[in-house]
């Protein structure tokens, strides 16, 4: 009977191993690869009889061609995936949209709700256009985050063409740690110029709070909308938004006017709100409680909703007046930035507003007066400092600035100057502009580009901006110099890959030892201590519920008799138990 059911085993391995699309997995890894059925039903269909995930980290290893989705990827629960970049070259899983049988475009790549779960994404190139060179515009969407408390993590991922958002989201305190990251070509056609947007918090009637919007070493690339769009009409506890470059945003970089706690250090931003303000969004359309001429660095004082929500024990303030107790407590700090209007661009704004045109431009500034106010007014705001800022032109390649132009093979599109006229004169219909647009084709085996199209003409020549910074990095997106930067682990949010229990150390021991486990999931948990005759010695963690993590948990014995006894770890019918020894 023992060898029948080997026999069987044996098969089932190797029916899993040759099964197209998915490979035998280890612990909670799965490996996935490109050829065989498309990545949601491989991920979706990965689950319990239960309706639990059977594995939470998807690693994906095919480079040669692309991932597939027809349909929206699903969890509730911890999810990381994590691309294997090509030995040699760094270039990474891509993954795009299909075409459905109807001839329509899925848009929204991953869904999260799970409350206080974690998710991963690492060395990948998340791409918005279809297989045959379409892209679903105002819906296309890379990440939806939709429950609470998710700590959501992306480094060394490339975004490219997701025309509403890269990362949405309408759930309350989220964490979002974006680092290293590529956001390429959000763009849209002249209809929807108020879309493209790398993170937005869906927050149009003063909901969501959001914990923690980290975004560090990124650069953004011909980006329609927001680069950072925490809204801050509901609290943001954190902000930090550090070492990015922000190249030709037709809209405004930010909207973060209630800010309480911020830093903005080490950044490039070049051709910025390239868009400008028409006569009709002035002032209400980007303002939120005073109107003013929007700038790049742009802040206003706390409505008296969010000083109640933030600090509840401070006495009200008739509406209209600034709450001098609330605006001294915030901390804001903007330092050693970079920003530059390229020459072709002031002047085609020049001849704009000099032409008859009916829908005339506000041109931005780097920071307007009220702003300008609260960084020079320490007595009503003392926690804000600014310095070090320049106007300064970091001296980008010549085909950074050419991407005001159309250029040939439709490689910028029509051009972002070309698609300004089209927006603001109302006459646009499916143009759109960018950098080296990527241009999807039918051959077996296709994948973008690799390395990025930019990354020569990315390194600029200035030497007093790649030596401004206050840290010795380069200002804006260190990568283009020194290839990828180190973040730390918290803000990788890894899970394990496998339940585990290590070996007690130290062992033999007197009196107490330490244990040390990891958890592959979340659930409730039970390490418990029994002597050889199975009998119940200690509890250690009773039942409790615990995150996907490493622990280590120091046990003392001393009440015990020396002897071996077995340590037990147990969570959602795992278990797992190793030997110690107790020497007095």
């Amino acid at each position: 009977m023992k060898h029948v059911f080997t026999a069987a085993i044996l098969i089932a391995i190797a029916a899993i191993a040759l099964a197209p699309g998915r490979m035998l997995a280890s612990g909670d890894t799965l490996l996935v690869y490109a050829k065989g059925p498309t990545i949601d039903v491989v991920i979706g269909g990965d689950t319990l009889s239960n309706g639990t995930r059977s594995h939470h980290f998807y690693k994906l290893v095919s480079t040669d061609t692309t991932y597939i989705f027809d349909a929206t990827i699903t969890s509730k629960e911890n999810f990381t995936l994590w691309g294997v970049p090509a030995a040699g070259t760094g270039k990474l899983p891509c993954i795009q949209p299909d075409v459905l049988g109807d001839a329509s475009i899925p848009g929204v790549f991953t869904t999260f709700t799970g409350t206080h779960t974690s998710v991963l994404f690492k060395n990948l190139y998340l791409l918005g256009i279809a297989i045959n060179n379409v892209v679903n515009y105002g819906s296309g969407q890379a990440v939806q985050v939709s429950g609470d408390s998710i700590r959501f993590a992306a480094d060394n991922v490339v975004f490219e063409q997701w025309s509403q958002f890269a990362i949405g989201y309408d759930g309350n305190w989220d964490k979002f740690f974006i680092t290293n990251c590529k956001f390429r070509n959000m763009t849209t056609q002249p209809n929807q110029w108020y879309v493209g947007e790398v993170i937005r918090n869906e927050n149009y009637n003063g909901k969501f709070p959001t914990d923690t919007l980290l975004m560090k070493y990124n650069t953004m690339l011909c980006v329609s909308g927001y680069a950072a769009c925490p809204v801050t009409t509901a609290l943001v506890n954190y902000f930090d938004f550090s070492h990015n470059s922000i190249v030709y945003t037709f809209k405004n970089p930010f909207f973060i006017f209630n800010l309480t706690t911020a830093k903005i250090d080490n950044n490039i931003f070049y051709g910025a709100w390239a868009g400008g303000i028409n006569k009709t969004e002035y002032p209400w359309w980007d303002q939120l409680w005073s109107p003013a001429v929007g700038s790049i660095i742009d802040f206003d004082w706390l409505d008296s909703a969010k000083v109640v929500a933030w600090k509840p024990g401070l006495p009200k303030v008739t509406n209209g007046l600034v709450d001098t107790a609330a605006e001294k407590l915030r901390v804001v700090e903007v330092k050693n930035n970079f920003y530059f209007w390229p020459t072709a661009l002031t002047n085609f704004w020049t001849t704009w507003d000099d032409t008859a045109h009916v829908d005339s431009i506000y041109t931005v500034t780097w920071m307007n007066a009220r702003t300008t106010n609260m960084f020079t007014d320490h007595t009503t705001w003392p926690g804000f400092t600014q310095s070090g800022n320049q106007n300064l032109d970091p001296g980008y390649g010549a085909s950074i600035t050419g991407a005001l132009n159309a250029g040939a093979g439709n490689v910028n599109g029509v051009g972002l100057l070309n698609w300004f006229t089209q927006v603001r004169s109302g006459l646009g219909t499916t143009q759109v502009y960018g950098y080296d647009l990527t241009q999807v084709s039918n051959a077996a085996n296709w994948t973008p580009t690799w390395p990025l199209p930019e990354a020569n003409d990315m390194k600029y020549s200035n030497t007093t901006v790649k030596n401004g910074a206050t840290d010795g990095l380069p200002i804006g997106d260190p990568f283009w110099f020194n290839g990828l930067t180190g973040v730390e682990t918290p803000h990788q949010t890894v899970i394990p890959a496998e339940f585990s229990l290590s070996p007690a150390y130290p062992n033999p021991f007197n009196p107490s030892t330490n244990i040390r486990y990891t958890l592959n999931a979340s659930g409730a948990t039970t390490l418990k201590v029994y002597n050889v005759l199975g009998q119940l010695v200690k509890t250690i963690v009773n039942g409790e519920s615990q995150a996907a993590g490493t622990y280590t948990v120091k046990v003392d014995m001393s009440n015990l008799a020396s002897g071996v006894y077995l340590y037990s770890l147990e969570q959602s019918g795992k278990r797992l138990t190793q030997k110690m020894m107790l020497l007095k």
